[in-house]
């Protein structure tokens, strides 16, 4: 134990006579009274006498200044007690007036952070209630339509009503799935299981799977993909790598044209791997670029739907694995579009 802690236990055992009073003035007040008294009460003792008019003069007129100074020192204590009792009504909105730079300056900074932070808490609850509450209720819709008209005969029970509702129910699916990741990121929950993975014939499976996902939202999207080296690997967890591809690729088909083109290329070298989707949309634009990977957050490019989770799912698996995830700037080749590249070290 260093000096410093055993200073701190010695303290927390000395009595604290004065945690009945109610108000720190008061306690303010108290205490100039007890100094002075025993200062007083010292001279006393050493000279012999003091003159008690003007003792009783300098121990009201400190204590008046005390009470005056202890206002300004206290209103930033009585605007927490304030916003914290608006807190529990459900206003967020509230803030501490903080000009000083003491302990109750410091204090009342990061009460502010805190109601900052609660008020974003409480808008990204009401964004997800609002988000999935309007991704459930479409497919859920949808499904419902599909076997109303299979009961009632209005279509029969073919393959391709049936694929349509099984499109519905994976999407659905897909959501759950959505929503148990952000509850192990809420969790801190860290579940990786590496093994040494090729590159190449992940692209592959990933593609033939949005190539199925494109032709089924009408979209006649063309996939390129270039590994370097063609045998390249990386030690990663090949289910959640696997996810994080998924995702990107599903969101540049969303954002780029119909008949558009998406690239996925891969290189590796000594330091590790870098993977990038390169699609043929709008882009985003640069105050953006950091707020997509945030929770709920879609963008102004977002317009086929979507919880805003995706991406932040997919920065979370990525930082699991140590690597980074950015949006970068568009080749001069490109003409546009996004960018979005993932490092894994070696």
């Amino acid at each position: 134990m260093t000096l410093r802690e055993r200073g701190a236990a010695l303290l927390e055992l000395l009595p604290r006579p004065l945690d009945p009073v109610r108000s720190i003035k008061v306690k303010l007040g108290i205490l100039l009274i007890a100094s002075g008294a025993v200062a007083l009460a010292y001279f006393w003792y050493m000279i012999g006498w003091l003159p008690t008019v003007t003792s009783i003069t300098a121990i009201t007129g400190a204590l008046v200044t005390s009470q005056i100074l202890a206002h300004g020192m206290t209103r930033p204590l009585r605007e927490m007690t304030a916003a914290a009792r608006a807190m529990a009504q459900g206003d967020y909105s509230r803030r501490v007036r903080v000009t000083a730079r003491d302990e109750v300056g410091e204090l009342g900074r990061a009460f502010n952070q805190m109601s900052a932070d609660l008020e974003a808490a409480d808008r990204q609850r009401r964004e997800l209630i609002a988000n999935v509450s309007h991704e459930l209720r479409t497919p859920i819709a949808a499904l419902r339509a599909v076997l109303e008209n299979v009961v009632d005969g209005v279509s029969a029970a073919d393959p391709d009503t049936m694929r349509t509702a099984l499109t519905q129910a994976e999407r659905l699916g897909k959501l759950v799935a959505e929503l148990l990741d952000l509850s192990r990121i809420d969790a801190g929950v860290h579940t990786l299981t590496r093994e040494t993975v090729e590159i190449a014939p992940l692209l592959a499976e990933v593609v033939a799977e949005a190539e199925v996902n494109a032709a089924a939202a009408s979209r006649n999207v063309r996939f390129v993909t270039s590994v370097e080296p063609a045998a390249a690997t990386v030690t990663a967890d090949r289910e959640r790598l696997h996810q994080v591809l998924v995702n990107l690729i599903d969101n540049a088909v969303r954002h780029g044209p119909a008949d558009g083109e998406v690239r996925v290329l891969a290189v590796t070298t000594s330091r590790g791997l870098t993977l990038e989707v390169r699609d043929q949309g709008p882009g985003i634009a640069r105050p953006e670029r950091d707020l997509v990977f945030r929770r709920f957050t879609r963008g102004e490019r977002a317009t086929g739907g979507g919880t805003g989770l995706g991406l932040a799912i997919a920065r979370w698996v990525v930082e699991l694995h140590g690597g980074t995830i950015a949006v970068v700037d568009p080749t001069p080749t490109m003409r546009g579009g996004c960018r979005i590249r993932i490092t894994l070290p070696a």
